[in-house]
């Protein structure tokens, strides 16, 4: 049976909870054989990121190292220009052939992912895992002309991952925090405390990273 790779990208400006709890959610819920964490080099949609890419890279590596199936993958990092997710998506299907890639997102991303580069191209690559509070469901949501293609797709059965390659979008309840990288570095800026956001050894590392700007 196929193995399910879990993909998650991001700018990590820095990795919080908010990015590991519903990771690890995930992870055990659709029973995962490994999250691989993307973190981008330069984000096509948003400002460069606070923190340069070796920070990013390092505090990544210290946030998922105790949990041997979440595995830092750096190739964005280091390839130049913009980071678009469907170049990334045709990389790791060459190297896991054989193997079922599944991208993990919030809502929000997930809202605007029409507006991704090459974005049609995505769904032949992989499945859509979209993590959402407990109770949610889309019956409302609109994706505007391409509402049909995007609904059709939508399932809450774990199980279907494992039926098809690539193509089906799983609504996946998981512990949403309310926490966000802006925070962090509006606490870091305003000297508020960063504790319980973030893992401690994250903490610390970029506490004293701030301190030596």
């Amino acid at each position: 049976m196929p193995k399910l790779i879990g993909i998650l990208g991001g700018t990590f400006d820095p990795i919080h909870y908010g990015h590991l709890k519903p990771a690890e959610d995930v992870l055990q819920n659709v029973v995962l054989h490994q999250i691989r964490f993307l973190p981008n080099k330069t984000p096509p949609h948003r400002d460069p990121p606070w923190l340069s890419s070796d920070v990013r890279r390092r505090l990544v590596a210290m946030a998922i190292a105790d949990i041997p199936q979440f595995v830092l993958d750096d190739r964005e990092l280091n390839r130049e220009g913009p980071s678009y997710m469907v170049d990334t998506l045709t990389e790791l299907k060459a190297e896991f052939a054989d193997d079922t890639l599944c991208l993990i997102m919030g809502m929000d991303a997930f809202a605007g992912f029409t507006q991704w580069h090459q974005w049609q191209s995505i769904p032949g690559l992989c499945h859509l895992i979209i993590t959402t509070r407990p109770g949610f469901t889309m019956l409302d949501s609109d994706f505007g002309e391409h509402h049909t293609m995007l609904q059709d797709r939508i399932t809450s059965d774990v199980n279907a991952l494992q039926q098809r390659q690539h193509g089906q979008i799983l609504l996946q309840s998981t512990t949403l925090l309310d926490i966000s990288a802006s925070q962090i570095r509006a606490s870091l800026n305003s000297g508020k405390s960063i504790q319980n956001l973030l893992p401690e050894n994250v903490r610390e590392y970029l506490e004293q990273h701030y301190a030596n700007q």
